[in-house]
């Protein structure tokens, strides 16, 4: 019998926005009864860790499962660096994180929702918070951001519904696992139907 491959090739088109202005921010009208955005004083690297597993497992984010313990502190504790929370209910519901860059640019590195709130309208809403925050954390000439084709369906539109204009896309051959990693080793969490 056969080994079966561990990664597999797969096509991966990035798009990458930016937004020139906070005037052509288009926020996202939403009336969250128990929704608060809180931002991440303490750096806690356990917590960190939790979003960015818990939001990118379905999606193929993977760049930062191998850092250790000491990576995370020293990331969270860079003053470039800011997380903000979405909680609903006493519950973790997303999270955007910003970075501070030369030149007056601002990244939105990471963005997204734990799956039970996916498409409820929190999405928008907070991307609008976090664009606000990256305008008022620095950024002088634009806020960026990218996504790819193996993110979460909504993600192209909502940035472009926000406000972001497209300034460039690349296409690469990537080597992934055949599925993604989910929000811990051997979850069994259900991976999302691509749009």
């Amino acid at each position: 019998m056969g080994q079966r491959s561990a990664t597999v090739a797969t096509t991966v088109t990035t798009w990458y926005f930016e937004m020139l202005s906070p005037e052509a921010l288009r926020p996202k009208r939403f009336d969250p009864y128990d929704l608060s955005i809180q931002r991440m004083e303490v750096p806690c690297p356990e917590f960190g860790r939790f979003l960015y597993t818990a939001v990118g497992g379905p999606w193929y984010w993977c760049d930062r499962l191998s850092w250790s313990y000491a990576d995370w502190q020293r990331h969270l504790e860079r003053p470039e660096v800011e997380i903000w929370t979405a909680w609903s209910e006493g519950t973790p519901a997303g999270y955007v994180e910003l970075e501070d860059q030369a030149q007056g640019n601002v990244e939105i590195a990471y963005f997204g929702l734990l799956p039970q709130f996916i498409g409820q309208g929190l999405g928008g809403y907070l991307l609008t918070v976090g664009v606000r925050e990256a305008w008022g954390m620095g950024a002088t000439q634009r806020v960026w951001v990218h996504t790819c084709s193996l993110d979460g369906p909504a993600a192209y539109r909502n940035y472009e519904a926000r406000g972001f204009d497209l300034y460039r896309t690349e296409t690469t051959l990537k080597l992934l696992p055949p599925l993604p990693p989910g929000p811990w080793p051997h979850s069994g969490a259900p991976v999302p139907a691509k749009a």
